[in-house]
C-alpha cells in the first residue's frame, strides 16, 4: 500500500475489532455459559475431549483477544485464533449450512478470515509488538 497512514490504521482497525470479539466471545464462555455449561456444550455438539478443549478455547479467546487488543504476540495469537474457528467451521458449523441463525458458519468463516489477515499483514505501528520488535535489528522482528 503507497499510504502508510491508511495501511497503519487499517491494521490497527481489523487488529482490535478482531481481538474485540473474540475475547467477547471468550469472556461469555466464561461468565454466560460458565466452563461446565461449554463443556457441556461442546460435547453435545460433537466437539472430541470437549472437556479438555473448552477451557482451552474459552482461555485462547479471551486472553488471545486482549492479546490482539493490545497488539502483543499478534500474529501468533491470531494464527491460534484462525485454526480454533476453523475448528469450529468444520466440527459444528458447516453441516448448518451458511447462515448463523441456523447455526451456520458464516461468522466463524468471517472470523477466520479476519484473523488470518491478521497473519498475513501484522499487527501495524499501533501495537505493543512494533514497539518491542519493530527495529529491523530485531532478531523478531516477524511479529512486529
Amino acid at each position: 500500500m503507497n499510504h502508510p497512514a491508511l495501511a497503519t490504521t487499517a491494521q490497527t482497525v481489523l487488529r482490535v475489532v478482531v481481538g474485540f470479539l473474540f475475547a467477547a466471545h471468550g469472556w461469555q464462555k466464561y461468565n454466560q455459559f460458565t466452563i461446565a455449561g461449554t463443556q457441556g456444550a461442546f460435547a453435545q455438539m460433537g466437539v472430541p475431549a470437549a472437556d479438555v478443549v473448552a477451557p482451552i478455547v474459552a482461555t485462547l479467546e479471551l486472553v488471545g483477544g486482549i492479546a490482539l487488543v493490545l497488539g502483543l504476540l499478534s500474529r501468533p495469537i491470531a494464527a491460534l485464533l484462525t485454526l480454533n474457528v476453523l475448528g469450529a467451521l468444520v466440527l459444528v458449523h458447516a453441516p448448518a449450512g451458511v447462515f448463523v441463525e441456523n447455526g451456520g458458519f458464516e461468522l466463524v468463516l468471517l472470523l477466520a478470515a479476519a484473523a488470518l489477515a491478521v497473519v498475513l499483514v501484522g499487527p501495524g505501528r499501533l501495537s505493543a509488538d512494533y514497539a518491542l520488535f519493530g527495529r529491523s535489528t530485531s532478531k523478531l522482528s516477524v511479529l512486529a
